[in-house]
């Protein structure tokens, strides 16, 4: 029965998103339909019924996201990407998502410290660890909703705007993730971790996302080399699912190395797309760009439907209303403070310039999503309840509203 109900409910939210479209309703975005009506059946759950069993299987599953869900809204993200704006703009793209990230994160942590030491919100602050890692993952910016919207031809949006956006949005999620990670391993260490350390993490930081990146550039370019000298284009259905296959090992053959994943499948999916699309036949490169659309909007509604029943389902019991206002005061500070200094920067070598109407746009586009809220269940310590709550409600409040 349960599998049935997320089958019908999965269905309605592909429906809803049918009909936000044909009726041009702009003010409710796709994943914003996808949490109400998973919060509609989350309640409607846990007033039927009383089987926890039934409530686990309707919670949100962290595994499940980062090695399925995950890969095929990252891989259908680099695959599709339009490669002439993203490359035109990558000096900026990669200063916003990287020296954005790291600013946002050390701003974040650093504020909300001083709101615990002033006895506003009630977490541990005896480790650093903790904060860095919640500024980490509340850094991960998932303007879904947003692009959704300006990506549509009606909106008419500018076409650097929305290239510097959905650019930043894609590298940062894979930094605040490799970010969080780091931070991670060095909370493992049990280590007084103090301000000359810093250096140190940052470096590890840097070699695991080039790192990363070698590995996805590398699997792609054999891929591609493969493609290319042999005639397995004359077999369309081993011919995706040979590139699926490469595509999926990158992921975890970066997993395997304790290495980032999802930056490695990025530049897989941008290296395989570039190289190696003129090696596809005519019929598995339109079948492989559908498929990967198809799935990757279908994991997104996944994805918001249980953030959506997770509201309910879930197992939160601290939930603290002023942490959650504070934590988003915190994140406009932060997004203030790496979105004009990092548009001030590229300005003094671009030729075309990011107005201050674009910085403003770009600054209230810092939407919280999946990634930040997947990233939360691993958060360590006995504060970690109070941190999955406060970024659950803050993905709610920056989605919909």
């Amino acid at each position: 029965f349960n599998t049935l109900l997320l089958v019908v409910i999965l269905g309605m939210c592909i429906l809803s998103a049918y009909l936000i479209k044909k009726w041009k309703i702009f003010f409710i975005p796709e994943s914003a339909a996808a949490i109400i009506v998973g919060v509609f059946v989350g309640g409607i759950t846990r007033i039927l019924s009383k089987d926890e069993q039934e409530l686990d299987f309707l919670s949100f599953n962290t595994q499940m996201f980062f090695f399925v869900l995950l890969p095929l809204i990252i891989f259908e993200a680099g695959y599709t990407v339009q490669k002439q704006h993203f490359f035109n703009n990558l000096g900026t793209i990669t200063l916003f998502a990287v020296l954005g990230t790291l600013i946002s994160t050390f701003v974040i942590s650093y504020l909300t410290y001083l709101a615990a030491l002033a006895g506003l919100i009630t977490i541990n602050t005896t480790n650093p660890m903790e904060l860095l890692m919640f500024g980490a993952l509340i850094s991960a910016v998932d303007p879904v909703a947003t692009l959704a919207i300006m990506g549509s031809s009606e909106v008419k949006c500018d076409p650097l705007l929305y290239s510097l956006v959905f650019g930043e949005s894609v590298l940062n999620d894979a930094v605040s993730i490799v970010l969080f990670h780091t931070f991670a391993d060095e909370n493992k260490r049990n280590e007084i971790y103090t301000i000359q350390n810093i250096p140190a993490t940052l470096l590890n930081f840097a070699q695991v996302s080039l790192a990363s990146l070698c590995i996805g550039s590398v699997v792609g370019l054999t891929c591609s080399f493969i493609f290319k000298h042999t005639d397995i284009r004359t077999y369309p259905k081993f011919e995706i699912g040979l590139l699926f296959l490469f595509a999926y090992g990158s992921y975890a053959f970066s997993e395997a190395l304790h290495l980032s994943g999802i930056m490695a499948l990025f530049f897989n999916g941008l290296i395989l797309s570039h190289y190696n699309y003129f090696n596809l036949s005519t019929t598995s490169k339109v079948t492989a760009e559908s498929i990967l659309s198809s799935m990757s909007s279908l994991s997104e509604n996944f994805v918001y439907l249980n953030m959506g029943m997770g509201v309910f389902t879930g197992r939160f019991k601290n939930w603290d209303p002023l942490f959650i206002i504070l934590a988003i005061i915190f994140c406009l500070i932060a997004r203030l403070l790496n979105t004009f200094p990092c548009s001030y920067l590229t300005n003094l070598w671009r030729e075309e310039k990011i107005t201050g109407q674009m910085q403003v746009v770009m600054w209230f586009l810092g939407l919280r999503g999946a990634i930040a809220f997947a990233l939360s269940q691993s958060m360590p310590g006995p504060s970690k309840d109070t941190y999955a709550s406060t970024t659950l409600a803050i993905v709610l409040v920056t989605t919909i509203f």
